[in-house]
């Protein structure tokens, strides 16, 4: 028998949440964002979750070329363009857009050998300091590559430093000064901005984490009222069962200690599988449908839970780690990290499966078996 873990994938929650961001930003397209293997998940897994999206975002040309074969006809962004001649005739064989955010990528682009214009993301360092031509060279970029015969529509972007937390009227302010009578479609928003920032919506968005159900904050709290569904299920089982009286303590480095009898369960998942080390004792976690915690140190391969609130629960209790009732982002905020890394992060000897119900018909098989 396989061990009892297992992550399932719900292409249809992916679905759902693209019509949310979709309707955050009316009358903006939206580029749906699957950079990092669509955050863990699998392009080819969620791929048909997409076809409401206006165009499709990612970071490298493996990824483009994989959602060219799976059947996309529609655009696809290289979210930090190319870097070599190889890449550029990629580029241009699978029709990408690309994004430029230095003048080394325009006489890239300049010396292509191609009759097939490549359309480009024009990218401005408006206060990020990552990527892109700052805001006092952009005017000259933009006139540099509307030069380039081999360039063709020239869109303008930049990205949100602290779009999560509301601060984003200084970048926008930068962007608008810079970009002045500059003709060509916006792209600013990103996952928070969307939700939360109509004023950045402009010609296209860039949704991300959101359309994977979890919160650009890492806060599970903020996205509450938002209605986003968990697209990843992350479940294991109960292998083992521990009675402990006070004063004796579990795992590694005694940091829990037992203050009144107790039934503690062991799980089989650990930080080998993709769950935080760092998760203290108090993260949220369900046995049996029932929420409690994790208590002591996560080890590689097993974690331990608290019993008490579930005294049913046993050997072969089902648990759910992260999805639909404990959020990523509950099991991210106390680890000190964010639920992106968490979906990235789940390793590849976790068997995956993917969810081909809807939610209704879901719904109605678990009112059956109840």
């Amino acid at each position: 028998m396989p061990r009892p873990i297992a992550v399932r994938i719900h292409p249809d929650a992916i679905r759902h949440n693209l019509q949310i961001a979709k309707r955050s930003a009316q009358g903006a397209r939206v580029w749906a964002v699957v950079k990092a293997n669509a955050y863990g998940h699998g392009i080819e897994r969620i791929y048909c979750a997409l076809a409401a999206a206006d165009g499709i975002a990612l970071l490298d040309l493996d990824e483009a070329v994989r959602v060219r074969e799976l059947g996309w006809t529609g655009p696809i962004l290289l979210l930090e363009g190319v870097f070599d001649a190889a890449d550029v005739a990629t580029a241009v064989a699978h029709r990408l857009t690309v994004t430029v955010h230095g003048d080394d990528q325009l006489a890239l682009l300049a010396a292509a050998n191609t009759t097939r214009p490549i359309d480009i993301q024009l990218k401005m360092n408006s206060g990020m300091n990552r990527l892109g031509y700052r805001p006092d060279a952009y005017r000259a970029a933009w006139e540099r590559a509307r030069a380039v015969p081999t360039i063709g529509e020239i869109g303008l972007m930049t990205h949100f430093a602290n779009a999560d937390d509301g601060a984003i009227d200084w970048q926008l302010d930068r962007f608008d000064a810079a970009t002045q009578d500059i003709p060509g479609e916006r792209s600013l928003s990103n996952s928070a901005a969307v939700l939360w920032h109509p004023r950045a919506h402009r010609d296209w968005v860039r949704p991300g984490t959101i359309l994977y159900g979890a919160s650009p904050t890492g806060a599970a709290r903020h996205i509450e009222s938002v209605g986003l569904r968990a697209a990843m299920t992350f479940t294991s089982r109960i292998i083992g069962v521990q009675t402990l009286a006070p004063q004796e303590t579990v795992g590694y480095g005694r940091t829990y200690e037992v203050e009144q009898p107790m039934r503690i369960g062991v799980v089989a998942c650990g930080y080998a599988d993709g769950y935080p080390r760092h998760a203290p004792t108090g993260t949220p976690i369900m046995v049996d449908g029932v929420r409690t915690r994790v208590v002591g140190r996560v080890s590689m391969d097993m974690l331990t839970v608290d019993l008490t609130p579930c005294p049913a629960a046993n050997i072969g209790s089902t648990v759910e780690l992260w999805g639909e009732h404990i959020k990523v982002d509950e099991v991210a905020e106390p680890s000190g990290t964010i639920g992106y890394e968490l979906l990235c992060a789940v390793a590849r000897r976790v068997p995956v499966t993917i969810d081909t119900l809807t939610p209704q018909t879901r719904e109605e098989r678990e009112s059956v078996a109840a």
